[in-house]
């Protein structure tokens, strides 16, 4: 018998903000995520060291997956972001970059962690009413009515995706499809409790991108064998074809022995009385007139050959990923027994036809009312194709979070930047009484606020990657890029043509400062202002409640990191 280990205490580290360790993975961590932000952003290349399968990618969700974090810290920072990338798909990397730069920026100023996380709660209410406010100048609504604003938002999703390797043309394709694609989801008519459709990926791989397209209904991928040309199915009228929907398998498989034993008499042999049952299914199906059996399963060949002769199509294979949709989209109700179902069961589809693309063949279901549609997206090679996967379902995320809450907030940097100035703006004009309600001094408030808005405008300059200078103006707030190398020109406005989300432009005769300076920012005399015409064409969007959310996630565990005075980890 091997010695047996005595047992290890329990490691404890007291102030674990303290250790220079933390602050240099913080770093590494923050560093990481801001030189992927954006659609300028590098991409990273994860394995796991061991070989294998390795990501190539920009994109937070897939980032924080592939890479390992030991520290305790570094870990509830992560688990925080993964946990809202899960409920809003997008934002990720805004988050992380923000909460990262809070800590270091909060840390800094060395003021007690109890006053800090205060004035810190007190900065994101302030911010948060002000961006559910009418008088909110960083975020525009939302009009379905008016298809401009929805392109903006999915545009600027799949632009900052740069692992895609998209160029303009196949950016504005698959913007309009996925527009296309979500509106089909839709429901056409008023109910009290809506439910969205579902938008079903078909991948196609080694194909250019301009060959994606959208499918009303369903395609079912089965053999060319099967498929016979003129597709010839029975119809009950000129567009309804009966439908029937089974989850069990119709292959006539004998009872697994685990499930009982069973009796046979003599001369009795189980195969064919299983085939025989599922004749007499066949034969059901045939009187109620049906024209489609779908299978979840397998289908016995002598029962396909026999619906067949009946001109009733079979589709077998589906898997169960499909059997909601096609539940949705019909109306039928999955038949669990092939020894006795009700006719009720059955569905209804307008019409199904053949679709042939690349080496692949479909049976296209096309039903009554579209709530299901297909989306056959491609894309030139695996890694890129894996990409767009991700990119296209967090811009049909974003769609469906716009629907719920009409808002969108300005992109490019700008809401940021807007919002830095408005605290700064705020923060100098607070009551006294404020400054009693929140238990701190006027000091200690301007510079958690000054920590909090450079926070913020670290973001925003996360998106350059050339080693040029960013700014913001000094009448609304906005974000502003300029090349590396003219710092020191007088007139910035004939070195840039628009702010960050596009909205404004050079015009204007603005006044202007340097982010991330050394010096103090100065602060607006008002508001920042809401700009006065707002263009629709190629604004950068970015999702209201996600960035909302990101917000507040940031902040609650920037200070829940602060507020850790102590770290017990089990050494055994």
């Amino acid at each position: 018998m091997s010695r047996v280990e005595a047992k290890k205490p329990s490691l404890c580290v007291s102030e674990p903000l303290a250790e220079d360790t933390v602050h240099q993975s913080l770093s590494v961590l923050s560093g990481i995520l801001k030189s992927c932000y954006g659609p300028a952003g590098r991409l990273k290349q994860l394995h796991n060291g061991m070989g294998g399968y390795v990501c190539t990618t920009s994109q937070s969700s897939a980032v924080l997956r592939c890479l390992s974090v030991s520290h305790p810290i570094l870990m509830v920072l992560t688990a925080s972001v993964q946990n809202h990338i899960s409920r809003f798909s997008d934002c990720g990397l805004f988050t992380a970059i923000l909460c990262c730069s809070l800590i270091e920026n909060y840390k800094r100023i060395n003021f007690a962690s109890c006053t800090v996380i205060k004035i810190s709660k007190h900065l994101l209410s302030l911010c948060t009413d002000y961006l559910k406010s009418e008088a909110c100048g960083c975020r525009v609504s939302v009009d379905f009515g008016n298809l401009e604003t929805l392109l903006c938002l999915v545009r600027s999703v799949l632009t900052s995706k740069p692992a895609c390797m998209l160029n303009k043309t196949e950016v504005d394709h698959l913007t309009t499809l996925t527009v296309k694609a979500f509106l089909l989801t839709v429901p056409c008519h008023v109910e009290t409790n809506p439910v969205l459709g579902k938008c079903i990926i078909v991948p196609v791989k080694g194909r250019r991108v301009v060959d994606s397209m959208v499918f009303p209904g369903l395609l079912l991928e089965t053999p060319e064998t099967q498929l016979a040309k003129p597709l010839s199915v029975k119809r009950i009228s000129s567009n309804i074809i009966k439908v029937a929907l089974f989850c069990v398998s119709m292959s006539g498989d004998l009872f697994n022995p685990e499930e009982g034993s069973i009796t046979v008499h003599h001369g009795i042999s189980l195969e064919m009385s299983e085939l025989d049952q599922l004749l007499n299914v066949g034969k059901q199906l045939v009187n109620d007139e049906i024209g489609l059996v779908v299978c979840q399963k397998v289908i016995h060949p002598s029962l396909k050959q026999y619906l067949k002769e009946n001109h009733v199509v079979t589709v077998d294979r589906v898997g169960l990923s499909m059997m909601e949709p096609l539940s949705q989209m019909t109306g039928s109700k999955p038949i669990a027994s092939v020894h006795s179902f009700s006719p009720s069961c059955y569905g209804s589809l307008k019409d199904v036809c053949t679709e042939s693309f690349a080496s692949k063949h479909f049976v296209h279901l096309i039903p009554n009312d579209t709530l299901v549609c297909c989306l056959m997206l491609c894309n030139r090679n695996e890694t890129t194709w894996d990409e767009l996967k991700r990119a296209y379902e967090a811009a049909e995320h974003v769609l469906q979070l716009t629907i719920k809450e009409p808002l969108a907030l300005l992109g490019g940097g700008c809401t940021e930047t807007h919002l830095a100035s408005y605290v700064r703006h705020k923060s100098c004009n607070l009551s006294t009484s404020s400054f009693k309600a929140i238990d701190c001094s006027q000091t200690q408030y301007q510079l958690v606020a000054d920590a909090f808005c450079r926070s913020l405008e670290s973001v925003a300059c996360s998106l350059n990657h050339d080693d040029g200078d960013v700014f913001a103006d000094m009448v609304y707030g906005h974000c502003w890029f300029v090349p590396s190398g003219f710092s020191s020109v007088s007139n910035w406005s004939n070195l840039v043509s628009k702010c960050g989300c596009g909205i404004n432009n050079n015009t204007q005769n603005l006044d202007w400062r340097i982010l991330q300076s050394h010096f103090s920012s100065p602060v607006l005399q008002s508001c920042p202002k809401e700009p006065s015409v707002k263009a629709t064409d190629f604004l950068t969007l970015d999702c209201f409640a996600a960035k909302c959310s990101g917000l507040q996630v940031a902040v609650e565990t920037a200070n829940l990191i602060l507020d850790l005075s102590c770290i017990i980890e089990d050494q055994n």
